[in-house]
């Protein structure tokens, strides 16, 4: 199973205040053993919301809205990709993260194509497989 760690946006993260050395080692670390646990499939850290927009999709209209955004506890600052065996094995990966207070993290389960197994034809599972070989030849 596949789960994204959501980090949620403080408001350090919106101010742009950058994370310490420290805590900068310590996510390494972090990171350095879920990679050998073969758990980490990516994760990255996020700008402000200040560099970022919205858009907004009202049937065939599209609204640009420019950052930054108010409500902080709807944001994010980063997040991990991980491959684990359930969610109380992601749970505890997460429980070891290096964060310091008032940071929270949101677990994700990652739909599978399996998991629409109902409307899934030979077409769009062929679909679905093409595009992953070409993002990952891309990368």
């Amino acid at each position: 199973m596949r789960f994204m760690i959501l980090v949620k946006a403080t408001a350090e993260t919106e101010a742009g205040v950058l994370p310490s050395h420290e805590l900068l080692e310590a996510m390494g670390k972090f990171n350095d053993e879920m990679i050998k646990a073969g758990v980490m499939l990516a994760g990255d850290g996020l700008h402000p919301s200040s560099r970022g927009a919205r858009v907004r999709f009202n049937g065939s209209r599209r609204q640009v809205i420019d950052g930054p955004f108010a409500e902080t506890k709807e944001l994010l600052a980063g997040f991990w990709l991980i491959q684990a065996r359930s969610l109380d094995e992601a749970i505890e990966w997460v429980k070891r993260a290096p964060m310091d207070g008032g940071t929270e993290l949101e677990i994700r389960q990652i739909f599978e194509m399996e998991d629409f197994a109902e409307v899934l034809t030979d077409d769009l599972r062929n679909q679905e497989e093409r595009q992953r070989a070409e993002l990952i030849s891309r990368h």
